[in-house]
C-alpha cells in the first residue's frame, strides 16, 4: 500500500503532467483565480497584482514539495479567499496576502508528515469562520496541539485570531488544557473526525466537528 508521501508525489507528478499537456502554467499553478472578477473583485484590482504573482509563486513551491496533504492547501486557499474578502480596506487586504504567504512558507518548510490537520467544519462545509488544529507528533510520548480560529480581518492584526496551544500524550490527548488562555477541553478522536468539546464560558470558539485530512 502506498504511503501519504508516495501517494502526494504522484498526485504532484499528475499535477505536472497536466501543466505540460495544458501548455499552460496558469491553469492549475494560480491559486487565485481573477478570470471571473466577481466574488474575487478586491484582491484582483491592480493594486495587489505584485502581491498577487508573488503568492500564486508561493502556492505553486509549496503545492510541489509539501508533504502535507493538498487538499489541505486548496481548501485552506478557499478559506483564506472567502475571508480576505471581508477587508474593508487595502491595509487589511495586503496582510492577508502577507499572512497566506507564511502559511504557505510553513506548509513548503517543515516536514508535515508528523503532523495531523484538521479543519473545522459546519453542516457538512468548512466553517464560515475557519479553525485549523494541528496535533504534532513531538516524541514517542509527547504531542504538541496547536489551533486557530479567524476572527474577523478587519480587527486590529493583534485579534484577528484566537490561538490555542496545548501538550500532552498519545494517552492522554482526550483531555486537554489550553496553555494560551487556560481552557479545558474535550477531544473525541474518531478515524477521520475530531469533535472538541468544552464546559468553559469564554472557551466555545474552538468547540465543533473537525475533518482529519491526510
Amino acid at each position: 500500500m502506498l504511503s501519504n508521501t508516495d501517494m502526494n508525489q504522484l498526485k504532484r507528478l499528475s499535477f505536472v503532467v497536466t501543466l505540460s499537456c495544458l501548455c499552460s502554467p496558469l491553469v492549475f499553478a494560480e491559486s487565485i483565480d481573477c478570470s471571473n472578477t466577481g466574488a474575487e473583485l478586491k484582491i484582483c484590482s491592480k493594486t495587489f497584482s505584485e502581491s498577487r504573482k508573488e503568492l500564486n509563486n508561493k502556492y505553486l513551491s509549496a503545492y510541489l514539495v509539501t508533504d502535507a496533504p493538498l487538499q489541505l492547501l486548496q481548501d485552506t486557499q478557499k478559506l483564506w479567499s472567502k475571508h480576505t474578502q471581508q477587508c474593508k480596506s487595502n491595509t487589511c487586504i495586503q496582510q492577508q496576502f502577507d499572512l497566506r504567504t507564511d502559511d504557505l512558507n510553513f506548509y513548503a518548510s517543515l516536514k508535515q508528515t508528523l503532523t495531523q490537520h484538521y479543519l473545522k467544519f459546519e453542516n457538512g462545509h468548512l466553517a464560515a469562520q475557519p479553525v485549523h488544529i494541528q496535533v504534532h507528533q513531538l516524541a514517542k510520548d509527547k504531542i504538541k496541539i496547536e489551533g486557530i480560529a479567524y476572527r474577523n480581518p478587519n480587527n486590529r492584526k493583534e485579534t484577528q485570531t484566537i490561538s490555542l496551544m496545548a501538550y500532552s500524550s498519545p494517552e492522554q490527548k482526550s483531555e486537554i488544557l489550553d496553555n494560551e488562555h487556560n481552557c479545558k477541553y474535550q477531544f473525541n478522536f474518531q478515524k477521520a473526525l475530531l469533535n472538541v468539546k468544552t464546559q468553559q464560558k469564554g472557551c466555545e470558539r474552538f468547540s465543533g466537528i473537525y475533518r482529519l485530512y491526510d
